[in-house]
């Protein structure tokens, strides 16, 4: 390099000591500023221009209008590229004129200027491909002018030395040159207009990340905005911003689907090579040991082609990164030094504390750059994956979906997708962690030798143990949640059987069961919590122990190693760096097994059969016929038999076409085989036209009920109105709330069976199809209303006369009606014809209407009846079905517990529970004003799908915090804090310890007691280990208390909650607090108040270390202090509002998904799969809307709070230079190495304190329906009835009115009458009049407005609810059962002998059954007794009866849900049973009553009329005519 710069006058050494180090003001070399500090920039930009100029070939934005902006760059950069050349001329003409100048002023003014031409030529060119803010640029021009800077200076000092300029061109240039590069940096910082032909941004909000220059991007300064708007008010969904076009769904998904195309293509050529038998190339025979395997479509490939470029910038962004983290030990290593050697010129001090503040800086910033890098390459992953499985879903064969329930397949979006989301940010440290540990250990060693070994041996020592800790937390937690589910299914039943569990007393009986169950799961939690505390244990003190044996080791190996300063703290801040790879790897390992099964069983799913869409020939059809099927033969899956088979069938043009037969012949498998939906084994289906379908049970979708309607089509008034008209669905629209924008809860919860059924016939009616495929549609609705629908709708003068239609019906009076009918017998046609020609035929046709309607008088009944059976059957697949619901609330922050949730939400509409089917065709059933204000109401919670629950805005409030304090114990929270602080003094004392032993004089090269020193330093240690496992063990106790106490306060409070707070609180909110909200307090407080503690009590004791030890630090920590908690405010009022948008837009995704998979067929249908496919992107949409601020939102707080901390490393190094007389070096090494670990507790403390806001919400949640109000007392004990009552069973309402809730109508209104003892009386009346009303006042779950019930002479709002609901029996209208044994659902307190129970069985007809099952009493009923028939589970309400024996038995007879011969089974028994008991019966069937003593006829809640049923027929009054409807006058 001297060579370069020549000898003579201007010639100069290249580097000079000391010139440049060793004096007090230092100066480099002519020679080194002229060659390599000019340079610098120059080498960084055409290192830097290949990569770049490759990224700019494939993101082109658009061409940017030549602004004046660019103009003046580009003058810039010719200026730039003169002055470069004047400088080179200026040479040549010195070389002309004899005085030879140094080949140096050739060589720097030649590369300079050739680089600013490039510069410049970069600048258009970034202008031509829509470049608005270019980083390399700025980052070229920064580097120029701090290259700059030091000529700069020298050239001032050496002509002031001088006395006089000795180059005056050179320097004139020079100083031009600066003034242009400054200035080109300068402006280098605005950005561009956005490119010209770039698409039109219509978005209201676009983000503006994308319009955000270098720096901006580089600091999240573009984030500032929405985090003061997030301050001033909590944000809402029209303050999000608009995803980039990168991030939509559609492309996203659309290259997902590219990727795993080509993999399932390559598979199929792999196969269909391996099948021909080709030979494998040599090599690859050898790699597949012999064989060739049939290659499996990688779903992991297809990922790694879609996601892995991002992947890959973020793997050099790391890499960086993890570099610079070992800079700082250096740098601290060299402070130390130049702290001990007081001859050190100052300037060296203060370089090496800015030096310090850059290298974290830029840490910070390459840090945050990676994280977001990667977080949202996490995001389009699980944007991905949810895609491809939702158009998978749309497509997979029945077979499948009978292997994978719904739930299962919403798991895989939710909790899968968000595993493998979850992990994507980890896995650099695969390569990571390994790379710092090799680092770690190699600097460590050239301080202290070999004698790391014995400390880097501790720490893999220590990760087994951990593991084993990890891995016994983890079967915790499965076994932990089995109770969990089992807690819940259990409550969700006792929701929905909640009026049972009142009417019967049995509260008592199912709160211990909730208790005991809760007991195991606390035993559990409070295991996995010591656990828990011992891993914090070894966290918090791996780095101590660590130090400790490495330093003993060192210091006893040899008398000859001193331990100083340097080699004390450079450990330490190593120690610590090393820390983090050792206990993050076993993590992302064990992470790692968890995605990889995740990623096998999507790619199971995706691998999956789908229906072939050929199936079905849309185009080709013999004339005159809209369908044909040639010798078809289906089936439901391959392994099964084939459900129909060699099926012909014609159907015209135009026809009405029955299609009839007994249960199970295949009626709706035929109507899916034209759909398609089969898997056709031989023969040829032609279907040509558009198909409406209307399935045997409704799908209804969460919308309102004009989309379910419309169905994606454009409204047309008219066509609309006269659809609503013929499907009867007028009078409903007036009923519901909203009318025909009611918006309609999930499954169609709020409508009934029968207007599911209208609105799905509507749908097929308005979509105007060519040909209808109708399943079943006059089932589920009441035979008056399905006569008005055949003759208006399906029938000869319908609205769809002319249309082609195949009915499949049980209904036979609408046969003679049809074209022909088509009769099927175990799967083949057996009878083809019209109605008459079957009728004279005599074949299966003839007898399968002598089976249905044995004689015409009973037609009616038996038809409804069978309506009601179907009913109520179609009731339980669709519970069986229901997976999900919307009532899930918001809180939810991560994915539901599906399990749970398939049993869910059972009973939430009490409205739709009369059902459509009474046994009468009377007028339609309307609801009187106090039901139809509840349904008012319930529409409103449940119909809507975000239910106007009370999202808490703004800051939580003190007093919560305090709850949660009481809860835990005052004098436990007091002594958690006292340990933590007793923790931290005993950390900074066995540092400060280590500070003054390595300040120790040596004496002859040798410290003296050793052995002392040694000791206290690990007495001190120990000592905050043990004050470690003391505060979390006191945690564990405090927070399973609070936990108990708190489930226990809401457990009991809600078994005494009034009959009206449920009725009036969707039970899905109810069971959210039993589930979500108590997981939080059970399992994400603790962890989370521990973190937080441990990290404010580590930036507090750094703060106090430093200040001790350059008091000058206090002047600082006020202005930091500010800053900190400004930033706080922004942040965590920001990111708390978005966590709520975030969960709130989440589990719609999931709901519409379940709801896709249950609609499928409808949905392929009317072929609307894209349209579907569209809404579920949208909904993604919505949900990475609020994503993708949150995860920048931990960025931009990143970026400035770790500046912060950078800044305490900054002042700390620098006020140790100032301060360096008074100062030993182990206090500097003491207090800067305190510093570099304050940014990762200052960081965590917010992000600790923002969970803290956002999970103490759960504890505030609970509290509010712990305190809401309860029905009366259980047991009076003052006042209980005496043993035996009631003895007559006399019962006597004086002057009494009833209201269902305070602020409604009356129901009851002055009602007196009285029934004597042993009395039947049958009550009566139209829908709303009050019966029901009667009985709930009977037994108080509704509690009197005025006057009273008197049992026996005895008033009942005396005495105790329990006392008296015990006396009285109810047979309920719809039998509920809960899971559990037979013997529990009859005798939960366990009361009755078993001769007791098998004589009640037997008297209800039961005991054939439950003796042919080999558990007998103990056969397990599972939920809802779904696996009995719905008239077993009334009988086995009747044997509840027949156990109790109570004077007094109410009957609430049920309206559809059971056949005539349950019926008069039940009747009979109770005309056996309780000939001396009153009883009352609230009838449907008049038929039951007529030989009942009295019948009390109410009407408005009123008595209309009360005597025996002769005297009322003849009385020709309001009994008279419903008797005379009924045909029993």
């Amino acid at each position: 390099m001297d060579a370069l710069c020549g000898s003579g006058e201007f010639g100069s050494k290249f580097w000079d000591a000391n010139l440049s180090l060793h004096t007090d003001t230092p100066d480099l070399t002519p020679c080194f500023q002229n060659s390599l500090l000019a340079w610098v920039p120059c080498i960084y930009l055409w290192a830097a221009l290949p990569c770049y100029l490759f990224y700019l070939r494939y993101h082109h934005q658009g061409y940017i209008v030549l602004s004046h902006l660019s103009r003046l760059k580009t003058v810039l950069g010719v200026l730039l590229w003169c002055v470069s050349w004047a400088d080179l001329f200026y040479s040549f003409h010195g070389l002309v004129h004899g005085w030879a100048p140094a080949p140096v002023f050739f060589v720097t003014p030649l590369v300079v200027g050739v680089t600013m031409l490039l510069a410049t030529l970069l600048i258009q060119y970034e202008r031509l491909q829509g470049v608005q803010s270019s980083g390399v640029l700025i980052i070229f021009w920064f580097l120029c002018v701090v290259c700059a800077i030091i000529p700069f200076r020298s050239k001032i000092l050496s002509a002031m030395v001088e006395g006089k300029i000795l180059d005056p061109f050179r320097f004139t240039t020079f100083y031009i040159y600066f003034a242009l590069v400054f200035f080109a940096l300068i402006l280098s910082c605005f950005r561009e207009k956005p490119p010209f032909f770039s698409p039109k941004n219509v978005d209201p909000n676009p983000c503006p990340e994308m319009d955000a220059g270098f720096l901006s991007r580089l600091s999240f300064w573009w984030f500032t905005k929405l985090a003061i708007l997030g301050y001033r008010r909590p944000l809402e969904d029209q303050d999000l911003w608009s995803l980039n076009k990168e991030n939509h769904s559609e492309v996203v998904v659309q290259r997902l689907l590219e990727a795993w195309k080509k993999q399932q293509k390559q598979a199929a050529q792999h196969k269909a090579a391996a099948a021909s038998g080709k030979t494998v190339s040599n090599e690859d025979e050898e790699l597949l040991g012999g064989r060739p395997r049939p290659r499996e479509p990688s779903f992991l490939q297809a990922l790694l082609v879609t996601f892995g470029p991002g992947f890959i910038i973020s793997t050099c962004f790391m890499l960086i990164q993890d570099l610079l983290s070992f800079v700082n030990p250096q740098l601290l290593s060299i402070l130390i030094r130049f702290i001990s050697n007081p001859m050190a010129p100052t300037w060296w001090g203060f370089l090496l504390a800015g030096l310090m503040f850059v290298c974290s800086v830029m840490q910070t910033l390459i840090l945050h750059q990676y994280y977001h890098c990667i977080f949202v390459t996490g995001l389009r992953l699980r944007t991905g994956i949810i895609g491809v499985i939702y158009r998978k879903a749309l497509v997979i064969t029945n077979s499948v979906k009978r292997e994978s329930t719904v739930g299962e397949m919403v798991n895989l979006m939710s909790v899968d997708a968000q595993r493998i989301m979850d992990v994507a940010p980890f896995l650099n440290m695969l390569w990571s962690g390994p790379l710092q540990i090799i680092l770690a250990i190699y600097f460590l060693w050239q301080k202290l030798g070999p004698s790391i070994l014995a400390g880097v041996a501790l720490m893999v020592l220590l990760i087994p143990i951990n593991g084993v800790v990890a891995m016994k937390m983890r079967t915790l937690q499965v076994e932990q949640m089995k109770f969990k589910d089992s807690r819940i299914k259990l409550m969700s039943e006792i929701l929905s059987g909640i009026k049972v569990l009142k009417l019967y007393a049995w509260e008592p009986s199912f709160l211990q069961q909730v208790e005991g169950i809760r007991h195991s799961e606390l035993r559990l939690l409070r295991q996995a919590a010591y656990l828990h505390a011992i891993s914090i244990f070894t966290w918090i003190c791996t780095p101590f122990l660590v130090t400790l044996i490495t330093l003993g080791v060192y210091v006893s190996v040899g008398p000859d190693n001193v331990l100083d300063a340097e080699k004390a703290f450079v450990s330490v801040s190593l120690f610590n760096i090393l820390k983090n790879p050792l206990s993050m790897l076993p993590q992302i390992i064990s992470g790692l097994t968890q995605t990889s099964v995740s990623l096998k069983r999507i790619q199971h799913f995706l691998s999956q059969d789908e229906l072939d869409p050929q199936c079905v020939e849309r185009n080709t059809i013999t004339p005159g016929y809209a369908v044909t099927i040639d010798n078809g033969t289906f089936t439901w899956a391959q392994d099964l038999p084939p459900t129909l088979h060699s099926v012909d069938i014609q159907v015209p043009k135009g026809a009405l076409v029955a299609v009839v037969g007994p249960v199970g012949c295949g009626k709706s498998s035929l109507v899916s085989a034209l759909l398609g939906e089969m898997e056709k084994l031989e023969g040829k289906v032609y279907v040509k036209g558009s198909v409406a379908y209307v399935p045997q049970q409704a799908w209804i979708q969460n919308c309102t009920l004009q989309e379910n309607v419309l169905f994606g089509q454009a409204l047309d008034p008219k066509r609309y109105q006269r659809t609503l008209e013929a499907c009867a669905l007028l009078a409903d629209l007036e009923v519901l709330p909203g009318g025909d924008m009611t918006e309609i809860g999930e499954k169609g919860i709020n409508l009934s069976g029968g207007q599911r059924q209208r609105v799905s016939l509507a749908r097929a009616v308005y979509s105007d199809a060519d040909i209808y495929l109708l399943d079943d549609p006059l089932s589920a609705v009441d035979s008056h209303v399905a006569k008005h629908i055949f003759d208006k709708v399906i029938g000869p003068e319908g609205v769809l006369a002319g249309k082609t239609r195949v009915l499949v019906t049980h209904g036979i009076s609408f046969l003679p009606q049809t074209d022909f009918v088509v009769v099927l017998a175990d799967g083949q046609v057996s009878e083809v014809g019209t109605y008459p020609a079957l009728l004279q035929r005599n074949g299966s046709f003839a007898n399968f209407l002598h089976n249905y309607a044995p004689d015409e008088g009973e037609e009616h009944l038996e038809e409804n009846s069978r309506t009601a059976l179907e009913e109520a059957d179609d009731e339980e697949v669709l519970l069986i079905e229901d997976t999900l619901s919307s009532h899930t609330d918001l809180m939810d922050n991560e994915p539901v517990l599906y399990e749970v949730q398939k049993q869910f939400m059972r009973q939430l509409s009490t409205m739709s529970s009369e059902g459509e089917g009474q046994g009468r065709p009377g007028p339609r059933r309307r609801l009187g004003p106090a039901e139809k204000l509840v349904q008012a109401a319930e529409a409103k919670a449940n119909g809507t799908l975000i239910e106007e629950e009370k999202v808490e805005m703004g800051k939580v409030k003190l007093s919560v915090f305090w709850d949660y304090a009481r809860a835990v114990g005052l004098c436990t929270t007091l002594v958690i804090c006292l340990l933590y602080a007793g923790q931290s003094a005993a950390a900074i004392g066995a540092n400060m310890w280590l500070s003054a032993w390595t300040n120790e004089a040596t004496v002859g090269g040798r410290q003296n007691s050793t052995t002392q020193r040694l000791g206290v330093y690990a007495t001190l240690g120990i000592l905050q280990g043990l004050l470690v496992v003391l505060s979390s063990i006191m945690m564990v106790v405090g927070c399973v208390r609070a936990a108990r106490l708190l489930h226990q306060e809401l457990l009991h409070n809600k078994m005494r909650s009034p009959q009206s707070f449920f009725d009036t609180t969707p039970s899905g909110r109810i069971l959210n607090r039993f589930s979500k909200d108590i997981c939080v307090i059970d399992e994400a407080l603790a962890p989370t108040i521990l973190m937080l503690l441990s990290s404010f009590f580590t930036s507090i004791s750094t703060l106090v270390v430093i200040v001790a030890s350059t008091p000058l630090f206090a002047v600082v920590i006020l202005p930091l202090a500010v800053f900190y908690i400004l930033v706080q405010r922004f942040y965590v009022a920001t990111s708390r509002q978005l966590k709520r948008l975030e969960s709130v837009s989440r589990s719609p995704i999931y709901s519409h998904f379940s709801e896709t998979v249950t609609g499928s067929s409808v949905i392929r249908a009317y072929g609307r799969s894209q349209a579907f496919e569209a809404i579920s992107d949208a909904k993604v949409d919505t949900n990475q809307r609020s994503c993708y601020p949150n995860i920048s939102s931990n960025r931009w707080l990143g970026v400035r709070v770790e500046f912060m901390g950078n800044s305490v490393v900054f002042f700390a190094a620098l006020f140790a230079v100032i301060g360096r007389s008074s100062l030993s070096p182990g206090m500097v090494g003491l207090s800067v190495s305190y510093a570099l670990q304050v940014t990762f507790s200052l960081n965590w403390m917010i992000r600790m304190l923002s969970d803290l806001e956002s999970n103490i919400v759960a504890v505030e949640r609970v509290k509010e329906y712990s305190k809401t109000e309860t029905e009366a007392p259980w047991v009076v004990e003052g006042s209980r009835p005496p043993a035996g009552w009631p003895t007559q069973g006399e019962v006597e309402f004086r002057n009494y009115s009833v209201r269902y809730r305070p602020g409604l109508g009356l129901v009851l209104k002055d009602l007196s009458l009285r029934v004597h003892g042993g009395e039947k009386v049958g009550i009566v009346g139209r829908t709303g009049a009050g019966k029901s009303s009667m009985t709930l006042s009977l037994f108080r779950l509704l509690e009197a407005a005025e006057g009273e019930i008197r049992i026996d002479g005895l008033n009942v709002a005396d005495i105790g609810l329990h006392d008296l609901r015990c006396q009285l029996t109810i047979i309920p209208q719809d039998p509920i059962l809960f899971s559990g044994t037979l013997r529990m659902n009859l005798d939960p307190f366990g009361n009755s002998s078993e001769e007791d129970i098998w004589r009640a069985l037997e008297l209800s007809h039961l005991n054939t059954f439950v003796s042919s099952q080999p558990a007998g009493l103990d056969f397990q009923c599972s939920e809802g007794g779904e696996n009995l028939s719905v008239g077993q589970r009334q009988l086995v309400c009747l044997a509840r009866a027949l156990l109790r024996k109570s004077r007094i038995l109410v009957l609430d007879e049920a309206t559809a849900a059971i056949d005539l011969e349950t019926d008069d089974l039940i009747q009979a028994t109770i005309r056996t049973q309780f000939e001396s008991c009153t009883v009352l019966t609230i009838a449907h069937r008049l038929n039951t009553i007529m030989d009942y003593t009295r019948v009390l006829v109410l009407d408005k809640g009123k008595v209309a009329e009360f005597d025996s049923p002769t005297n009322l027929i003849a009385a020709r009054g309001i009994f008279y005519g419903m008797a005379r409807d009924a045909g029993l006058a």
